[in-house]
């Protein structure tokens, strides 16, 4: 997930670089498709029909992810006071499920008839054309991803990969993964078509469209497990959570943090609700001051978090005793 660090000297949400993402990736998706398309028909290769599926999967994914950025980035209102969040980790639920569905479901079944029944292929070379252009264009969407990962993880100071597990930029994290799938798949489709002419055996050409389709399933599974986790209310990272905590410890109003919970509200977007034990003489209107404070620092060091609940609560002290004074008294 986006660290809410990530924001804390100023810098934009990467709210608008992942819909350029989305948009070159979308765009790439369907003239692939269509080319894919043509050469499937051409030579009646399953492998071929099964990644010309995988693009237009990919096609609509991505228009559903471009729904996802927009939904999300809407301002909150008076029926959604947190926010739109949700909305765009909703969206990219669905473009997982188009995945799924469109993607791997018809890689499989067509690629399993191909096994079952057999066919004699047509001239290919329109294939392996296409299949080249494909991953030329396919690279172009894939680095542009790259890139923006890249960019977000040196920002929170992360390596790219642990930035890929555990970002809540949905958007941007399917369409790396979408494309690297995409990629895969047309060396998967050309090694299929290779062994068809070396051993003139369609069986391969089934094979390789079936491999294409459990590629894009585990793709597909991956992303609706990390879009319902943040559905259901996940938290922000340990590491964000803990510093979250010491923040708070080091203003001295607070004695101690009795509980501290986060959730996600969205990408870059962090809600803090805590149980917070104030120095006993830090009441009244004291409290109400110390309590705007340690507010008015978290957000300062944490720009994504949106929305912070103090409570109040008697707690077992874990620093010595401090003695707060009343500052207006």
């Amino acid at each position: 997930m986006n660290d809410p660090e990530a924001d804390r000297n100023g810098q934009e949400k990467p709210g608008s670089e992942s819909l350029g993402t989305v948009v070159v990736a979308g765009l790439a998706n369907l003239a692939i498709a269509i080319a894919k398309l043509v050469a499937g028909l051409m030579s009646s290769s399953a492998a071929m029909m099964s990644e010309a599926a995988h693009s237009a999967a990919d096609t609509v994914t991505e228009a559903l992810l471009f729904v996802a950025v927009r939904r999300s980035d809407s301002p909150p209102d008076a029926r959604h006071p947190f926010g739109h969040g949700m909305a765009g980790f909703f969206w990219a639920l669905m473009a997982a499920f188009a995945t799924l569905i469109g993607g791997a479901g018809f890689s499989i079944t067509h690629g399993v008839q191909e096994i079952i029944n057999g066919e004699e292929l047509a001239d290919l070379r329109v294939s392996y054309a296409v299949l080249v252009i494909s991953f030329v264009i396919e690279s172009v969407s894939f680095f542009k991803a790259l890139s923006q990962v890249r960019s977000e993880a040196a920002r929170v100071r992360v390596t790219p990969q642990r930035y890929v597990a555990r970002t809540s930029d949905t958007a941007v994290k399917a369409v790396l993964f979408e494309d690297a799938a995409a990629l895969a798949g047309l060396v998967i489709a050309a090694c299929g078509l290779l062994a068809y002419e070396m051993t003139g055996d369609p069986v391969w050409d089934g094979v390789a469209s079936v491999a294409i389709g459990l590629l894009l399933l585990g793709v597909a599974a991956h992303l609706i497990y990390a879009n319902v986790s943040l559905l259901m209310g996940q938290a922000a990272p340990e590491r964000i959570r803990k510093e979250i905590e010491r923040e708070m410890l080091a203003q001295p109003e607070v004695e101690n943090v009795v509980e501290l919970l986060t959730m996600m509200l969205g990408p870059s977007e962090v809600m803090v609700a805590a149980r917070v034990d104030f120095l006993d003489e830090t009441t009244g209107a004291a409290l109400e001051r110390a309590a705007d404070r340690v507010e008015e620092r978290l957000r300062e060091r944490f720009p994504s978090i949106s929305h912070v609940f103090l409570d109040p609560t008697p707690g077992r002290p874990s620093r010595g005793h401090r003695r707060v004074a009343d500052r207006d008294s």
